[in-house]
């Protein structure tokens, strides 16, 4: 996904949601924080994750999907769609909320993303342990996006993970 479709996401999920604040949980939170050229693993995804930063989540992600989520006539349109989540759907580093990172351009239209940091980004998604998102993650470290340090600070400060989790994904950390 091109900055400008992410942009136009943003756009229009704040005027479907009726408000001038999301949260980009997936990997186009990349957007907010790298300037140069994303890698190739990043731009393959034609979704942006998109959550409300309000109450009524769930009625939020069920209004962002049937309006311009999968299917639509948004997504049949142009090609790339909104997934309508809720915070709990990445598992997180305790302190993420303190970390994200605000997206907004004139594109935006006065709608600020406010994106998960990169390191923050990456652990949900080694967490997550799906084929694309090792494939993401090892991108990002190839990239030098992320330092492994700091995703072993991230990583041990993920509570709701048992140990052999924890293990995988320290393997994933150091793996080269």
């Amino acid at each position: 996904m091109k900055r400008a479709d992410f942009e136009h996401v943003v756009r229009a999920a704040g005027a479907i949601l009726g408000t001038d604040e999301i949260l980009v949980i997936g990997s186009q939170a990349l957007h907010a924080s790298v300037k140069s050229s994303l890698p190739a693993e990043a731009l393959r995804s034609i979704e942006v994750d998109v959550a409300t930063l309000g109450a009524d989540a769930e009625f939020a992600a069920d209004l962002i999907d049937g309006s311009i989520g999968e299917l639509s006539m948004f997504h049949g349109t142009f090609g790339y769609y909104a997934q309508g989540v809720v915070e709990s759907t990445a598992v997180l580093p305790t302190g993420w909320r303190d970390r994200l990172i605000r997206f907004e351009s004139p594109a935006t239209n006065g709608v600020v993303a406010w994106c998960l940091e990169p390191h923050d980004l990456w652990i949900s998604k080694a967490i997550a342990n799906r084929p694309k998102d090792r494939d993401f993650c090892s991108a990002l470290k190839h990239a030098k996006t992320v330092e492994p340090d700091v995703l072993e600070d991230r990583l041990m400060a993920v509570e709701e993970l048992d140990e052999t989790q924890r293990a995988g994904v320290l393997a994933l950390i150091r793996a080269d």
